[in-house]
C-alpha cells in the first residue's frame, strides 16, 4: 500500500462527509439550489486560478525535468481546460469572465487558496504535493459517487462528467504517484505530508458548505441588512 492510500486512509471520516453532504447529494439529483452551484462557480473559479499558481509554485520546487514539467502542464491544463467547465456554466448564468474576475473571494476559499500557496512557497516539494493532493482525488471519488446516485442527466451532468473523465482520473492518478515517490525519498517529511492532507481535506469539505450555504462576509451581509432597513 502506498502513502497515498495511508494518506486516504486517514482521512475516512473527512471523505465520508464530503460525500454526505447536501450539496454533493442534491447536485448528483440535479435538485441543487441555482444560488448555491453559483456560488460553488464564482469561487472555485478563484481557486482554480490559485491552484495553477500553487502547481506552477511545486514545478520550481522539483528536482527532476518529467516532474517539472508535469507540474508545469497541469497548471498550464487547469487554466486552458478545466475552466472552460466554468466559463461554459456562466454562460448559462449570463456571467462573463469579467463577471467571474470581479467576485471577492468568501472567507473559506480565501483560507484554502492562501494555505495552498503558502505551503507550496514556504514548504518542501513533498509537502507541497500532498496538500494539493485532496482536491484531485477528492473531486474524482465525489464525482464516481455522484454518478452512482444520479437519476438520469440533468442540467448539471457535465460536472460529473468532467471529474470522472479519463483526463481526470489520469491526472489523479499522477498526482497519487507523486505523493508516492515523495514520501519514498523523504520519510522524513511524511508527518508534515499527513498534516497538509488533512489541512486540505478538512478545507475541501469546508468548501462544499460555503457554497452551499453561500457564504460571503459578515461585514458584507451586515452592510445589505442596514440598507434593507
Amino acid at each position: 500500500m502506498g502513502f497515498s492510500d495511508q494518506l486516504l486512509d486517514s482521512g475516512t471520516e473527512l471523505w465520508a462527509l464530503q460525500m454526505d453532504h447536501p450539496f454533493v447529494r442534491e447536485l448528483a439529483a440535479g435538485t441543487l439550489d441555482e444560488a448555491a452551484f453559483r456560488t460553488w462557480l464564482e469561487q472555485d473559479y478563484h481557486y482554480l486560478l490559485d491552484y495553477a499558481r500553487t502547481f506552477a509554485t511545486l514545478g520550481t520546487k522539483a528536482t527532476d525535468e518529467s516532474t517539472m514539467a508535469h507540474c508545469f502542464g497541469v497548471a498550464n491544463s487547469i487554466v486552458d481546460d478545466e475552466m472552460d467547465l466554468h466559463r461554459s456554466f456562466a454562460a448559462d448564468y449570463g456571467l462573463t469572465g469579467e463577471d467571474l474576475e470581479a467576485v471577492r473571494k468568501a472567507p473559506t476559499c480565501e483560507a484554502y487558496t492562501s494555505y495552498l500557496l503558502r505551503t507550496a512557497r514556504g514548504r518542501p516539494l513533498p509537502v507541497g504535493a500532498a496538500a494539493v493532493y485532496p482536491c484531485g482525488q477528492g473531486y474524482l471519488d465525489v464525482a464516481e459517487h455522484m454518478a452512482e446516485i444520479a437519476d438520469g442527466e440533468h442540467r448539471y451532468t457535465p460536472f460529473i462528467e468532467k471529474y470522472t473523465s479519463e483526463e481526470f482520473r489520469e491526472s489523479v492518478a499522477w498526482m497519487r504517484d507523486l505523493v508516492d515517490r515523495c514520501a519514498e525519498e523523504h520519510p522524513s517529511l511524511r508527518g508534515e505530508m499527513e498534516s497538509a492532507f488533512r489541512r486540505s481535506a478538512e478545507l475541501e469539505h469546508a468548501f462544499w458548505e460555503m457554497a452551499y450555504a453561500k457564504e460571503d462576509w459578515p461585514h458584507e451581509r451586515a452592510t445589505v441588512a442596514v440598507e434593507g432597513v
